[in-house]
C-alpha cells in the first residue's frame, strides 16, 4: 500500500524511557544530520525509529504498545519502515522478532553502526559531541559512562547496558564545549552509577577531576550530578561541590531501602548504619545541598515491620527530594530467584504511604522557603506562568517556580532572581527581584 504520509525520506526518532535513552536518541540524530538525513524527534515522518526501554513491567509495556501503534501505522500506509533499538530490543531481541516479526529491524543498545547503515547513514568515528539536543535549549545531558558493574539483585541494567565504561575526560569537555556554544547553560550528568567514573580508565574514582575540567566550560553556568550510587562515593566530589558555584548544590542518589536484610539481599553493599552516615556527612560538609532519592517498596520478603523501618527513616531523614517505586520481578535479575510475595496492591499502597508522607515534608520545607531568594532558570511558559527552577531542582522530577507571566516577562533560558512569595508541596510562586 503507498504511504500516506507526506513527509518522504523523513526520520522520526521515539524516545522512550529514561534520560540516558535522550541522550542516546540525539546522538543517532546528531549522526544522521551529518550524514544528510532529515531527520525529527516525535514528528511525522515516513520512517520511524523507536529508542525502546526495557528496565520494568510499566516501560516494557509502554514499549511494546508504541511498538504495535506504529506496525498499525504501516500496515495502514501512514509509515513506510519501522526500526526498533535501545534497551527492550537488546533485552528481547529473539522474542520480538517472533513476537511483532513485521518490524523492518531490531537493534541492540550497542548496535548505533548497524541501525545507521539500515537507515543508509555512515557511522561517523570523529563526531565527538555531536547531537541534536531535544530537551529546552537552556540544559542537555551529557552522558559520561555506559554500562554498569554494580551487582544489584533486583536490576537489569547491566544485562542491556553491559558493564561499566567511562568516557575520556577529554571527550566530554569537547562535548561541552559544543553544547554551550549551542546555548546550553546547564549539564545534567548522567551515568548508571556517576561514582564509578574513572575507574576502568584512569584506574581511580575520578569524578571531582571531570568536575574541575568542566567547570572551566564557558558558557555553562549550572552542572548537576545524577544517579550517585552510595556504596564507595568519593567524598572529594562535595569538595568542589561547595568551592565550585558552578557545581548545583543537588545530588541524586538513589538508596533504594534502608532495612539491612534488605539492602543485603538487593546486594547493595552497605547497611542502615553507613548509609545513615553518608547522607549525615553530606549535610555537614555540603549543609545548602538538596538530596534526591529513590526507594523501592514490595522487594520479595519485605515486610510490614521492613516497611515501617522505611518510614520511619524516611520521616526521620526528611530528603528534600525522593520518589518511590514498586519492585518489578524482572527474569535475568538475581532476585528473580526470590519468590515476588507482596501483593501488586500492598506494593501500591507502600508507595502511595511513603509519597503521602513526602509531599508533607516537602510542604514543610517548602513553607520556610518563603520570603527568600533564588536563582531561577526559566524552561517554559505554562499558560499564565513562566516556570522555572533553582538550583536545587532537576527538569521533570523536581520542584518548579512559579511566576506570573501577566504582570513580568522573561525569556526562557535565561536566569532570574525571585523572591517566593506563597509554597506548596511540590510549586513554589514568586516574583521577580
Amino acid at each position: 500500500m503507498r504511504t500516506k504520509s507526506t513527509k518522504k525520506n523523513r526520520i522520526n526518532v521515539i524516545t522512550l524511557g529514561c534520560s540516558k535513552n535522550v541522550y542516546d536518541s540525539e546522538v543517532l540524530m546528531g549522526q544522521l544530520k551529518a550524514s544528510g538525513k532529515d531527520v525529527v524527534h516525535e514528528q511525522e515522518g515516513n520512517v520511524v525509529v523507536i529508542n525502546t526501554c526495557g528496565f520494568i513491567n510499566n516501560a516494557k509495556e509502554e514499549s511494546v504498545n508504541t511498538i504495535l501503534e506504529y506496525m498499525q501505522k504501516k500496515e495502514d500506509g501512514e509509515v513506510d519502515k519501522v526500526f526498533v533499538t535501545g534497551c527492550l530490543s537488546e533485552r528481547y531481541k529473539p522474542d520480538l522478532e517472533k513476537e511483532i516479526p513485521n518490524v523492518d529491524q531490531y537493534f541492540g543498545t550497542t548496535e548505533l553502526p548497524g541501525l545507521l547503515k539500515a537507515l543508509g547513514a555512515d557511522y561517523k568515528h570523529e563526531l565527538i559531541g555531536e547531537r541534536l539536543t531535544t530537551t529546552p535549549k537552556n540544559y542537555a545531558y551529557l552522558k559520561i559512562a555506559e554500562g554498569c558493574d554494580r551487582p544489584c539483585s533486583f536490576c537489569a541494567i547491566p544485562i542491556m547496558r553491559g558493564k561499566h565504561k567511562s568516557t575520556p575526560i577529554e571527550n566530554l569537555v569537547t562535548e561541552a564545549e559544543k553544547l554551550a556554544a549551542n546555548g546550553v547553560k546547564e549539564l545534567i550528568l548522567i551515568a548508571q552509577d556517576l561514582t564509578y567514573y574513572g575507574l576502568d580508565i584512569y584506574k581511580k574514582r575520578n569524578l571531582a577531576e571531570l568536575l574541575e575540567n568542566l567547570v572551566k566550560v564557558e558558557g555553562i553556568e549550572w552542572i548537576r550530578l545524577h544517579y550517585a550510587f552510595p556504596t564507595g562515593f568519593p567524598m572529594d566530589v562535595l569538595d568542589i561541590m561547595k568551592r565550585e558555584p558552578k557545581i548545583c548544590n543537588y545530588l541524586d542518589i538513589p538508596l533504594q531501602h534502608i532495612s539491612d536484610d534488605l539492602l543485603k539481599s538487593m546486594r547493595r553493599g552497605t547497611t542502615k548504619e553507613k548509609t545513615t552516615k553518608l547522607i549525615h556527612d553530606f549535610r555537614a560538609i555540603v549543609p545548602e545541598m538538596t538530596i534526591r532519592t529513590t526507594l523501592i517498596v514490595g522487594y520479595p520478603g519485605e515486610t510490614e515491620a521492613h516497611f515501617q523501618e522505611l518510614k520511619n527513616w524516611v520521616s526521620e531523614m526528611r530528603f528534600e527530594r525522593l520518589g518511590c517505586f514498586t519492585y518489578s520481578h524482572e527474569e535475568n535479575t538475581h532476585a528473580y530467584n526470590l519468590e515476588d510475595d507482596v501483593p501488586e496492591e500492598v506494593k501500591m499502597e507502600r508507595v502511595n504511604e511513603i509519597m503521602e508522607m513526602q509531599s508533607q515534608i516537602s510542604w514543610e520545607l517548602n513553607q520556610a522557603k518563603i520570603g527568600q531568594e533564588f536563582r531561577v532558570v526559566i524552561d517554559r511558559k505554562e499558560g499564565n506562568y513562566f516556570v522555572g527552577r533553582t538550583e536545587y531542582d532537576s527538569p521533570d522530577v523536581d520542584n518548579e517556580v512559579r511566576i506570573d507571566a501577566t504582570k513580568t516577562y522573561l525569556k526562557t533560558g535565561e536566569f532570574a532572581t525571585i523572591k517566593v512569595t506563597e509554597a506548596e508541596d511540590f510549586d513554589l510562586y514568586g516574583e521577580v527581584i
